[in-house]
């Protein structure tokens, strides 16, 4: 049976409308400008509600508000035991012991986390922060706790995209951030569409060059998975692909490996390339490699020679068209 490619994600003017409803993200209610703070204040971030309110949808939530804390309430802390068990307690009054309902909170809200495709978390949260959170042995804190309610999200969906919003200062944690929710999107705009061996492959195919941008090997491992898959075995290998795709894409993409990228890309334009126009892009790939030109100069670039001379394997790529180019990601890497 044939499969129409473009039907299993977005198309190749995927990214002319900017808002995208299907992709929602899990904020912190604070961070959205919701007093829901112990002391009735707000977080309000200014990039989540001022520009990815453009592309996405936001559901909020606050665990402390949902298991009845109410606002004001007293400060909560992260606090390790003898026996080295983490409660979450208050500060002033250790008998408010609330860890096991943050817990359980968690869990009850499973059912809406596994329909988003990112949470972002405000950091420093005993219960919403995702790392270096203040833990406190002997009533001295040390950066190296996790929030309850954050670590149980990532116990429960390992392979959903979790920030925090101060990390999303960092233009290349950022960008990271963005571009795995996008490919959690594709891939569950593929399984809502219905997956088939075919389909899997394809997805791999138009993902194979960000995966390379992140592990080389990683990207031969799950490229010989997915060409082993058959009907039979498609739910067991399509579990296992996603969840080691999006743990692979944790990882930040380093200078070198773009560059070895880029260089791989190049190696599709040898025939239609003069010496002059290979000098020039082989000078840009320098001169990114350097630090001297952000990311989207050599990909501009390669785009505008392969409007010249398309090639339907990068044509049908996402490394250069990662997510819409009006967020502008890729200028500040």
């Amino acid at each position: 049976m044939s499969v129409d490619n473009s039907a299993t994600t977005p198309s190749r003017d995927r990214y002319t409308k900017t808002f995208t409803p299907n992709i929602k993200l899990g904020v912190s209610s604070c961070l959205l400008g919701e007093h829901v703070r112990y002391d009735g204040g707000h977080k309000h971030n200014a990039y989540i509600v001022g520009t990815l309110s453009d592309y996405f949808t936001f559901e909020s939530f606050c665990p402390e508000m949902a298991i009845g804390l109410g606002v004001p309430r007293p400060a909560i802390h992260l606090v390790k035991q003898s026996n080295d068990d983490i409660r979450c307690v208050g500060v002033k009054d250790s008998r408010i012991d609330v860890t096991e309902q943050l817990v359980e909170c968690t869990d009850s809200q499973k059912s809406w986390h596994e329909s988003l495709c990112g949470y972002i978390l405000k950091k420093d949260s005993p219960s919403c922060g995702m790392e270096r959170v203040k833990l406190y042995t002997n009533n001295q804190p040390r950066r190296e706790g996790v929030g309850i309610y954050a670590g149980q999200l990532i116990k429960n969906l390992p392979y959903l995209p979790v920030e925090e919003e101060g990390r999303l200062g960092d233009a290349r944690l950022r960008e990271n951030f963005i571009q795995r929710v996008y490919v959690l999107y594709r891939w569950k705009s593929c399984v809502s569409q219905g997956l088939t061996p075919s389909i899997l492959m394809n997805f791999h195919s138009q993902h194979k060059l960000i995966i390379m941008s992140r592990d080389q090997n990683k990207a031969r491992t799950l490229g010989h998975l997915v060409a082993q898959v058959t009907k039979d075995s498609l739910d067991n290998v399509a579990n296992q692909y996603i969840n080691e795709l999006m743990i692979t894409l944790k990882q930040v993409a380093s200078v070198g490996n773009h560059v070895n990228v880029l260089q791989h890309i190049q190696g599709y334009l040898k025939r239609q390339l003069d010496a002059a126009d290979k000098a020039e892009l082989c000078e840009t790939l320098e001169q990114y490699r350097f630090g001297n030109l952000p990311l989207i100069v050599p990909i501009t670039l390669l785009k505008h020679h392969f409007r010249k001379a398309p090639n339907e394997f990068i044509n049908s790529s996402y490394y250069m068209n990662p997510y819409p180019a009006e967020m502008k990601l890729l200028n500040s890497l």
